[in-house]
């Protein structure tokens, strides 16, 4: 069962170079195991939510907003962003500089979808920093992923796919997608730029869930919804500058860091064969699925899974 989600204890912006700052917060302990949370999208934001599967009592909780999203300056929403200083490699360093600023020594990682290729990044690179991992809707972000994302999955949501297709210059091939919706979303019209970060998002929230709801995302949001398609389109666009296939091969290095990854069966962001893969390279890995469960943390049985095996951490 899921746990109360506390207030921030502690919280700030962390100059990290380059000319950003990262926003972080912390709850729980101080003396407690410390845990950091890492987000989805890439550009999703950290959300307090996510503490709830640790418990307060035990765990010192890190969370942050990765560069260009959340509270993090500069938010990649606005004019003339240096989008060069935004990669897999500057996000890593960020969490050793967060990791050092607060003192921690190590931590378990906890993320989910993108968080999870972020996770399993950091701790290919910094082993020694790394107590345990718990990782959902599993993704390691090669090409083919990608391309399941966005072309693959068409066959499964005919209706969204042809509004998503309608939304690029008439001729853009299928495979093209990514790269169409990222200049778009830097076009120099606000209009079209805005037009694309909502056809954008409205195709990556058709496959969140097994049992997708209509919603209605407030106008208001246009910052929030513009930054996070120009920070996906523009990893996905360079396949995150990981060679293909990078995290799977470098597993070896997880060696004596013990995990769990739990799965939904039914995830189409993220579908379960990533997840087989990586726990057939890394012997300590768990894989845990839960039937009936897609990609959302909040889909039946994924949150007690999830609560379940940070406990084993605390």
């Amino acid at each position: 069962m899921a746990h109360p989600v506390t207030e921030a204890t502690a919280s700030g912006l962390l100059d990290v170079g380059d000319g950003n700052q990262i926003w972080w917060e912390e709850a729980g302990t101080p003396d407690g195991v410390a845990a950091l949370i890492l987000h989805g999208g890439p550009g999703s934001g950290f959300s307090p939510k996510a503490r709830r599967f640790f418990d307060p009592s035990r765990y010192r909780i890190v969370g942050f907003d990765q560069r260009g999203c959340g509270r993090s300056t500069p938010h990649a929403s606005g004019e003339s962003v240096d989008f060069s200083v935004n990669t897999t490699a500057h996000l890593i360093s960020d969490i050793e500089v967060l990791r050092s600023h607060l003192g921690v020594e190590r931590w378990v990682i906890y993320g989910a979808s993108w968080g999870t290729t972020l996770g399993l990044a950091y701790a290919q690179t910094s082993p020694e920093r790394v107590a345990g991992m718990v990782f959902a809707g599993v993704t390691t972000t090669r090409r083919s992923e990608i391309d399941w994302l966005y072309r693959g999955l068409a066959p499964l949501f005919p209706e969204e796919w042809a509004r998503f297709r309608a939304g690029v210059p008439v001729g853009t091939p299928e495979d093209g997608m990514i790269a169409a919706y990222h200049d778009l979303l830097f076009d120099p019209d606000l209009a079209v730029r805005e037009k694309a970060a909502w056809d954008f998002d409205a195709w990556d929230n058709a496959s969140a869930s097994v049992m997708p709801v209509a919603r209605e995302v407030p106008k208001s949001e246009i910052n929030r919804v513009l930054g996070r398609a120009r920070i996906v389109t523009h990893f996905f666009r360079h396949a995150a500058w990981l060679e293909d296939g990078a995290l799977l091969k470098g597993a070896s290095r997880l060696a004596g860091i013990p995990g769990v990854l739990v799965q939904g069966r039914l995830d189409l962001q993220g579908p379960l064969v990533t997840a087989w893969e990586l726990a057939r390279a890394w012997p300590e890995a768990e894989l845990r699925i839960i039937e009936g469960a897609g990609h959302s943390s909040s889909d039946a049985g994924m949150e007690d899974a999830i609560v379940e095996a940070l406990e084993r951490f605390a």
